[in-house]
């Protein structure tokens, strides 16, 4: 089995990439999406969010970081995966799926599900454009609407060379709704087509990573806010581990409250660390009293500190 962990836009940034892949056996990341509109972006743009690049493309402990690309112009999309390519990329994954209504108003993510052929072009255009050695992967859901329109964006994707394919197995206008996810479909899609699959959407602990599998027939599993929710989702799905007691995740939010601070994300702390709380409350309740006491602090220091004495009783209780 593969477990791979995905990106989340605005939450998985490289910070939270290191410290998750440091306690999980995850075979790849996908970093949050770069944005290509109708220029070749500067170097720094690729670095930002994605430092990794200068590790070999890789986080601390050794998992590929892919860069991934959100775009809809065929030229300008080829022309930024050549330029994370030449900045050492280990891969390059092409967004088709994200619901984002910002993103999707300027004809990004999801929006191109309504388009197969120009998803066609675009993954063609990036194929075409980097050295056959790096993987040029993409990631959609199962279409805007209607879902049987997965079939024919896959069929445009596969024809034009892709490595291989994430399928986020709800539609655009599922959302996240729990109801909506369609898992049989990647099954439908692995008998249609021979492009390697991974299979993302609703996989929170290890016997959902095993209904997937069985339900789908594809053992690359594809974890996003689930890993928020339980730090080492990756190795209870990937191993069925226990999972991580509640003094673990408040040792590991110091760990990342050191690494934030002393990052170029400093001054973004208070939010960030309080989007993890959201997270955290769906699966500890002591998350939901500790975000309680920290949630009107808007400096970073005063959220530390409280975390720490937090700690330290817990320690001495």
């Amino acid at each position: 089995m593969r477990v791979v962990l995905g990106p989340m836009e605005g939450v998985l940034d490289h910070l939270m990439r290191e410290i998750l892949t440091d306690i999980n056996d995850y075979d790849l990341c996908v970093t949050e999406f770069v944005r290509v509109v109708d220029q070749r972006l500067p170097e720094h743009v690729f670095k930002r969010l994605c430092p990794e690049l200068d590790q070999g493309s890789q986080t601390k402990s050794g998992v590929p970081v892919h860069v991934q690309l959100l775009g809809q112009d065929p030229h300008w999309m080829a022309e930024n995966a050549v330029m994370a390519a030449e900045l050492g990329a280990r891969g390059i994954d092409l967004n088709f799926g994200c619901p984002a209504k910002l993103v999707n108003k300027s004809k990004g993510g999801a929006a191109l599900l309504q388009h197969p052929e120009l998803i066609h072009r675009v993954v063609k255009a990036c194929r075409d454009a980097v050295d056959d050695t790096i993987p040029v992967t993409a990631k959609i859901r199962l279409g805007w609407e209607n879902p049987d329109d997965c079939f024919e964006i896959v069929s445009a994707i596969e024809s034009a060379g892709a490595n291989e394919l994430t399928v986020h197995a709800r539609t655009k206008e599922g959302g996240y709704k729990a109801s909506e996810i369609k898992w049989d479909y990647i099954n439908q899609i692995r008998q249609r087509s021979s492009i390697p699959l991974i299979a993302n959407g609703e996989i929170w602990n290890y016997q959902d990573g095993q209904n997937c599998i069985a339900t789908t027939g594809v053992d690359s599993l594809m974890v996003c806010r689930g890993a928020f929710n339980v730090p080492n989702l990756g190795n209870v799905v990937k191993h069925n581990a226990t999972v991580m007691p509640w003094s673990e995740v408040v040792e590991l939010m110091l760990v990342y409250s050191q690494y934030e601070i002393k990052g170029d994300k400093g001054l973004y702390y208070p939010n960030r660390i309080k989007q993890w709380f959201a997270y955290l409350r769906n699966q500890y309740p002591e998350a939901a009293e500790l975000f309680r006491e920290i949630r009107t602090f808007n400096k970073a220091a005063p959220i530390v500190e409280h975390l720490q004495r937090y700690r330290d009783q817990l320690v001495a209780a």
